[in-house]
């Protein structure tokens, strides 16, 4: 069904971080962008659709005050809202938010330390638009920051913090598809594997908790009202978004699932693991019964890789590249 294409060199190799690949698509342009962080840097290329042109940028985290240590980067995404696109980096020092191709930084939100004991890890994980002009953003502390985003300018504010999770936040994903009446649009995850379903507007509203199980879950993903969560354990499992049950439950990989995507016109499901495999499934909903489903359509082995990263690259999940740890180099596959 996919077959390989022409890889992306990377400056630098891919940390072994959950979703650590972001793919951002510029409309009417045959042009893609790709970011993976390595250490206190993040790799990005922007790659002609041949496969033939790159330009490479690296971006730097930042350090915020008398630094004595490098601060590491925990994750990249670029958040698509309806009047810009910002590329979004989270960091054991903040949040850092720079227009679409990492030229100018338009914000920089420091996290408060000195809040935490001195033992604790401190870090900003999750990254998610949402809501229309909004960023969510997760933090080690179970903290959701919502920020309102101006439609230009710098003039970013802090508009809200959720606080409904007790662990560090693992993923941030928003509704993809058509939400149903009173599904909610965004999804957040925690490591003990706490997964809060909102509603998001100029107030957030909590609609469902759904429990943790024992495992954490390392990625998340919201369409057409249907959760579909990925865990440490190999599973993935699918929730209704307004009531929190569960609907499918999948032994999907041998090893810990590092990443999920979902292609939002199609339903198709992307997920990558420790076990070096990437999964390709289709969810849908039954006419009759209203049940959600879930098909198995394609099974990618990327060799001695530990798979960190993997996301479509077109709404219709024709396409899809993945990165793994220690690896200099981002596959690319295509529909045969």
């Amino acid at each position: 069904m996919y077959r390989k294409e022409k890889s992306i060199q990377l400056k630098s190799s891919s940390a072994a971080l959950y979703n650590n690949l972001s793919v951002l698509r510029l409309p009417g342009r045959q042009l893609a962008c790709f970011s993976a962080v390595h250490g206190p840097s993040l790799n990005v290329v922007s790659a002609a659709a041949d496969g033939l042109g790159f330009s490479h940028r690296q971006l730097q985290a930042k350090e915020g005050g008398m630094a004595v240590s490098t601060s590491l980067l925990t994750q990249a995404a670029w958040c698509v809202l309806p009047s810009r696109v910002l590329l979004v980096l989270t960091s054991q020092k903040g949040i850092q938010m720079y227009e679409s191709d990492g030229s100018i930084m338009v914000y920089w939100h420091a996290l408060d330390v000195t809040e935490h004991p001195p033992a604790q890890a401190v870090f900003a994980r999750g990254i998610a638009a949402a809501g229309g002009r909004f960023i969510c953003v997760g933090t080690s502390s179970g903290l959701v920051l919502v920020f309102d985003i101006p439609s230009k300018g710098t003039n970013i504010t802090v508009s809200e913090v959720l606080e409904q999770h007790h662990d560090a936040i693992t993923d941030i994903a928003a509704e993809l598809g058509q939400a149903p009446d009173g599904a909610g649009d965004l999804v957040t995850a925690d490591d003990a594997g706490t997964l809060c379903v909102w509603s998001t507007g100029e107030e957030f509203t909590l609609l469902s908790k759904i429990p943790a199980f024992g495992c954490t879950c390392s990625s998340v993903k919201l369409w057409n009202g249907v959760v579909a969560a990925g865990y440490g354990n190999g599973q993935i499992r699918l929730y209704e978004a307004a009531t929190g049950l569960l609907r499918a439950e999948v032994n999907a990989h041998a090893r810990w699932i590092y990443a999920l995507d979902l292609a939002p016109q199609t339903g198709k499901l992307l997920s990558g693991a420790e076990d070096s495999f990437v999964h390709v499934w289709k969810l849908s909903r039954n006419a009759d019964t209203d049940d959600v489903e879930i098909e198995h359509c394609h099974s990618e082995c990327v060799t001695d890789t530990q798979v960190c990263g993997a996301r479509f690259c077109d709404p219709e999940g024709n396409s899809f590249a993945v990165t793994g740890y220690d690896l200099s180099e981002i596959f690319r596959y295509g529909q045969a």
